[in-house]
């Protein structure tokens, strides 16, 4: 678990320090947004939203099957409630993709 928190601070630092330079302004005459460091930021976006994405949907559906194991008559309701829980884990990450999409449109 250390190592997990270790590998997921660098990867904020990593996000942190190259953010603000994709918005750093060079030339009057060229556009003001570092297109490099741009998508280099909006892929530790993705990566970090997909990441916490997927191991939210593991989550979920973990404690859905342990729930419908527990009480097989309630599976009906459980199974609603992990599939709308599912959809707003989903629904975060493709934001942060399609986000990522804008911004790179942006260039």
């Amino acid at each position: 678990m250390k190592k997990l928190a270790v590998v997921l601070f660098v990867a904020i630092v990593a996000m942190l320090v190259l953010a603000p330079g994709a918005f750093a302004q060079t030339d009057a005459a060229k556009p003001p947004i570092n297109s490099t460091t741009l998508v280099i930021a909006v892929g530790f976006g993705v990566a970090v939203a997909a990441f916490g994405g997927g191991l939210g949907q593991g989550r979920i559906a973990a404690a859905a099957c342990e729930g419908i194991a527990r009480n097989p008559g309630a599976a009906g309701g459980v199974r609603a409630a992990m599939i709308l829980g599912l959809v707003f884990v989903e629904t975060l990450t493709l934001f942060t993709f399609a986000l990522g999409f804008l911004l790179y449109a942006k260039l």
